[in-house]
């Protein structure tokens, strides 16, 4: 009998009946958008931990203010700067060039307005004053940290700064205990 010939098979044909390496690419597939998934989750995370924190150590730090310790010690908005950054420890060395404050007194609570800090997309030191008022003063505590994104992806939903970063914001806002001046 004569040997049958064999035609070359077509190159689709090879590659669907080939399964050599076929973990290395459907994990390929599959891996990218995983690992996406598990660094936007990340991100996201240290974003939430970022505010949480901010939180906290505008709330311990504003006590100064509302005490009036800030004011008998002569407080500036550097050293309210660097208490909040205190209260922020992991967070290092980079929270000082990060975080800006703002505090403002006011007349009365219905007067307190909360204005945009930002001028073309980025952080406008301009807009802020440090004024902690005295005894029994309406004050209004504001806090921005500059928080640098690292996945692309929320990158995009996340930013609302000009160089990708995201301004995460923490306010307080009370009436300074009658302390004596």
């Amino acid at each position: 009998m004569a040997a049958k010939a064999r035609r070359p098979k077509s190159l689709p044909s090879r590659f669907r009946r080939n399964r050599d390496g076929a973990v290395a690419v459907e994990f390929a597939i599959v891996a990218t958008p995983f690992l996406a998934l598990m660094f936007g989750i990340l991100d996201l995370g240290l974003v939430f931990m970022v505010s949480t924190t901010l939180e906290n150590a505008v709330d311990e730090t504003s006590r100064k203010i509302r005490t009036g310790e800030m004011q008998a010690a002569g407080g500036t908005a550097s050293t309210f700067k660097t208490a909040v950054c205190e209260e922020m420890s992991w967070l290092g060395s980079g929270c000082a060039s990060a975080v800006h404050v703002d505090v403002r007194t006011f007349p009365t609570f219905a007067d307190v307005s909360i204005t945009d800090p930002t001028t073309d997309g980025a952080f406008d030191d301009a807009k802020t004053v440090f004024d902690t008022g005295g005894s029994e003063s309406i004050v209004l505590v504001r806090v921005y940290y500059e928080w640098a994104l690292m996945t692309p992806l929320i990158n995009t939903g996340l930013k609302n700064l000009a160089n990708g970063n995201r301004l995460i914001s923490a306010t307080s806002t009370f009436r300074n205990e009658p302390y004596a001046s």
